[in-house]
């Protein structure tokens, strides 16, 4: 996808869990001790015989609906949540992402996965044409959500050059960048940028080792993360975030959501399904 004449890739979204509607619905008929009005057999009788199973697979409630839409009592559809596996949006997005405070959310974590940047560094100092190498390496892990080579040759050169200042400035770079197990590869492998990289991947990964290197990282680095959202905060993270006024980036996640996202509630919270 090409946005001011830059290429992007979108992210992908898969819905990993959903509590269904029952328990919202129940926790309705709780509210108003109105269980005998249900269309839901399951919900009438919930106070006699309380079938879980049937319950957690009620597909539509009219209670609901009417709640959501007439009376404007959102507080109800707290009670379903839905959970999403995000893959490959952007720390741009997770920025604004993450101010969406209802919700759950854990993120691949810089500090522990930035292991193979830091190796790929290393083992450049001993190519004859380092950045050539370190490009190469940096490519193939697909860390961006920008896809235009050219310009991330611009990006992929500014980490290098990051390291290359602080290399020249730390003494310690080497111990902080590989774990104590893996620092005799570097003499083993002394002039074979290929084999030494190898190695280091192979080896035991340095803890930690984002706390080093995390100056390096861009708004274009790519981020995986799992989100919970009830369906009350879900409705208001569409109402903003799919929306014209809102960043093309974040916009590309909120539809990728939406698309994974049930009909059953998106009827509750988003118009254009209401009637559907």
């Amino acid at each position: 996808m090409q946005m001011y004449q830059i290429e992007y890739e979108k992210p992908t979204v898969t819905l990993l869990q959903e509590s269904g509607l029952g328990v919202a619905e129940i926790a309705a008929r709780t509210c108003y001790d109105s269980f005998e009005n249900s269309e839901n057999e399951c919900v009438k009788n919930a106070m006699q015989h309380l079938d879980t199973e049937a319950i957690n697979e009620i597909e539509n409630s009219d209670l609901l609906s009417n709640l959501a839409w007439v009376h404007h009592h959102h507080s109800i559809i707290e009670h379903a949540t839905l959970s999403f596996l995000v893959q490959g949006t952007s720390r741009g997005v997770l920025q604004e992402h993450a101010r969406h405070r209802l919700q759950a959310i854990s993120v691949r974590s810089t500090r522990y996965t930035m292991s193979s940047v830091i190796n790929a560094y290393v083992a450049s100092l001993q190519a004859e044409e380092g950045f050539a190498f370190f490009f190469e390496k940096l490519l193939a892990l697909k860390l961006f959500v920008i896809s235009d080579e050219a310009y991330l040759k611009i990006e992929i050169r500014a980490i290098y050059e990051k390291l290359n200042f602080q290399h020249q400035r730390d003494e310690a770079f080497i111990q902080n960048a590989v774990a104590k197990s893996s620092l005799p590869f570097i003499e083993t492998h002394k002039g074979d940028a290929e084999a030494l990289y190898t190695a280091l991947e192979c080896g035991k990964k340095k803890r930690n080792v984002g706390d080093a290197f995390k100056h390096i990282v861009s708004d274009n680095w790519k981020v995986d993360m799992v989100v919970t959202f009830n369906i009350r905060s879900l409705k208001n993270y569409f109402d903003l975030r799919d929306s014209g006024a809102a960043w093309f980036q974040i916009q590309w996640l909120a539809q990728a959501m939406k698309e994974v996202t049930p009909r059953k509630y998106l009827k509750l919270i988003d118009k254009k399904y209401k009637e559907s």
